[in-house]
């Protein structure tokens, strides 16, 4: 019995690995196009306000979530404290430390920064979680580094020049982000082992709008909603279910197979996906040197998911 289900499992497994391989790229090429897409929303909205209403729309859609499944085990203590750690972490440090850092640095110094997200999660999952990096999952880190690296470069060359100081800071709290990043998919990766997906989509997204609420009400008070046009609403719907929902649960679908070392060399279809809604829909053009940069992250992409030979 035992020899049967040894060899009933590998097309079992291929798939289940194939459809997390999806899954994340889904969940960060979605990522990659609503940050593009938020642009008119930061034009219209203030930071905190925009992130309060991300967060509402997301309790408002994922509230059916929050039920606990039949043979699902009850939170933990140790749970409760994982999922405040992943939203404080991932959802508002991650955004304060970028924002102000990217405001007090170039942009391609901060993408140049923002390369090594890979590379620190695979860190991270190294010292947390006890994962094993391979030689294909270390050169797939390696190639996404350097594509979103040099993409970064060639996008951010005509950068304005920033006080040497100032740069710094800057430069550290995009790290910082990069950091919270990072501990953001070790954290989901700890929380898979115990809860579905969606439970924690909806309880991340819980405790990111208690954590904005106070700022988000603040910058309300002083706010004009009725001078938003209905297309910006309309955009504002899609971010709200991109970012809160749609994203976040593809992710810890992905998560539930695939190493958390693994999975951050996903972060590539950011700047990807980004690129090419900025193509698309907003006039840009890309240049042979971030056609190469893609290519090298793609690369990267497909040395850390390809299957390696099974071992005799």
């Amino acid at each position: 019995m035992r020899t049967s289900s040894v060899q009933a499992t590998p097309s079992v497994t291929s798939l289940h690995r194939a459809t997390a391989y999806a899954s994340l790229g889904l969940s960060m090429a979605l990522v990659g196009s609503y940050v593009a897409l938020s642009k008119p929303l930061v034009a219209v909205f203030p930071v905190f306000l925009l992130a309060w209403l991300r967060f509402g729309i997301g309790a408002v859609a994922m509230a059916h979530w929050l039920r606990k499944p039949a043979d699902e085990p009850p939170i933990t203590p140790r749970t409760r404290a994982l999922l405040f750690l992943e939203s404080f972490l991932g959802n508002f440090l991650f955004s304060v430390c970028m924002l102000f850092g990217v405001s007090m640095t170039t942009a391609v110094a901060a993408g140049v920064v923002m390369s090594s997200i890979p590379a620190v999660v695979a860190i991270l999952s190294w010292i947390f979680l006890r994962e094993r990096i391979g030689r294909r999952t270390t050169a797939g880190i390696a190639c996404a580094a350097l594509g979103i690296g040099l993409f970064s470069l060639d996008k951010g060359g005509a950068g304005a020049a920033v006080d040497g100081g100032r740069a710094l800071w800057g430069n550290l709290l995009v790290f910082a982000a990069v950091v919270c990043e990072a501990s953001y998919v070790v954290i989901g990766k700890r929380l898979t082992e115990g809860l579905g997906p969606k439970r924690i989509s909806a309880l991340i997204n819980l405790w990111g709008l208690a954590l904005v609420t106070p700022m988000g009400l603040w910058a309300a008070l002083a706010f004009d909603f009725s001078a938003v046009a209905a297309p910006v609403w309309l955009l504002l719907v899609f971010y709200g279910l991109a970012a809160s929902v749609w994203t976040v649960w593809l992710w810890m679908t992905g998560l539930k197979t695939v190493p958390a070392s693994q999975a951050g060399v996903f972060t590539v279809m950011l700047p990807i996906s980004a690129a090419l809604i900025g193509v698309l829909f907003m006039g840009e053009r890309l240049t042979p040197l971030q056609l190469l940069a893609f290519g090298i992250a793609l690369l990267g992409l497909l040395l850390a998911t390809l299957p390696s030979r099974a071992p005799r």
